[in-house]
């Protein structure tokens, strides 16, 4: 079996970034240090990679974003430069500057280790839909700064921060609960799709709490566009046993149910009631306006980068030390409106 840097620092009983330090010559080790270690690596025959020596001579005062830009739906509208404007708030602040690399999902191993090799940056933000395990464990072995933007399986070996959407669906069906709505459809989103199932999840764990049961005839994981949101709501209305409130994906998706129930000649809130997960772009301004659950995706960006910016900071954490108090969820809140409201009750 390969013999790690991990190995070396725990046999040395130092952080991984000391051995990094003695793998570049760091005249801010002591030469006793380094020739404890250096011992320790010839009886363990450690062969150092290229990329865990050269990290530790990084210094260019630049941060990295990763994304796949391929994913337009996802990156082009304001939740991402809302992102992209909490990260900035907080590393040009600190006088570092921000690149945003375009990183296919099937490079996203090779990319990260050319950029890593290449110095470019002193630290990444990692979009979860491009880091794959292999390219973790690397960037872990070469104690590269990294922070993970979304939650990224149930290991959680780093850093990573994101917006507590289970929690948030639990506050938005326990709201439809309270209004006395009982039959509650679940519209939008792709089963396969990590956001789709942290929601659907605690939707799930809001009616079970009340004594709800889960209908799967209830649920149409089948897109987040307005056709997708008014096509579920055509399928929901021709059941036996029709919902009797709809917790939309976003707000394409809710748009799109709204204008297939009055295409119906269905009133909400008065006989369906609606929310729906974001706040933006469109819902404060339909007809009636849609109660939503707000998601702070500033916050979120502005929370990773300082995640981030303590472990460029703090050399002697690696990102696996660091997540054990560094997982960082951001609750969301509900906002009240007409939609969900039943009459006579009060917003």
């Amino acid at each position: 079996m390969k013999v790690t840097i991990n190995d070396i620092a725990k046999a040395a009983n130092v952080a991984k970034s000391t051995v990094s330090k003695v793998l570049n010559d760091s005249p801010s080790i002591p030469l006793a240090t380094k020739e404890r270690i250096r011992a320790i690596m010839r009886d363990m025959n450690y062969i150092p990679s290229s990329m865990a020596t050269g990290l530790a001579k990084r210094k260019c005062n630049n941060v990295a974003v990763m994304i796949d830009l391929s994913r337009r739906n996802d990156f082009l509208n304001q939740f991402f430069y809302n992102i992209i404007g909490g990260i900035e708030s907080v590393v040009g602040s600190k006088g570092y500057d921000l690149t945003i690399c375009n990183v296919p999902q099937e490079d996203s191993r090779d990319f990260l280790h050319r950029y890593a090799l290449s110095q470019k940056a002193d630290g990444l933000i990692i979009d979860t839909s491009i880091l794959e395990k292999t390219a973790a464990s690397d960037l872990l072995e070469a104690n590269s700064p990294f922070v993970v933007l979304g939650a990224w399986g149930e290991e959680r070996k780093f850093p990573c921060v994101d917006i507590d959407n289970r929690l948030g669906a639990v506050k938005i069906t326990e709201h439809l609960l309270a209004q006395g709505y009982r039959r509650i459809a679940f519209i939008g989103g792709r089963k396969k799709e990590h956001l789709f199932s942290q929601r659907f999840a605690g939707y799930s764990e809001a009616l079970r709490r009340r004594g709800c049961g889960v209908n799967p005839l209830w649920s149409f994981p089948e897109g987040s566009t307005e056709a997708s949101g008014y096509a579920a709501v055509e399928k929901m209305l021709r059941l036996p046993i029709v919902p009797d409130a709809i917790l939309c994906m976003n707000n394409y998706v809710a748009y799109g149910a709204l204008r297939c129930l009055r295409d119906r000649g269905i009133s909400v809130p008065d006989e369906v009631g609606m929310v729906t997960f974001d706040n933006e772009p469109l819902a404060p301004y339909t007809s009636p306006p849609l109660s939503s659950l707000h998601t702070d995706t500033f916050g979120l960006g502005a929370k990773a980068a300082e995640l981030l910016m303590g472990l460029i900071q703090d050399e002697d954490t690696a990102p696996e030390e660091a997540a054990k108090s560094r997982q960082t969820w951001i609750e969301p809140h509900l906002i009240v409106r007409e939609s969900s409201v039943k009459p006579g009750s009060a917003l």
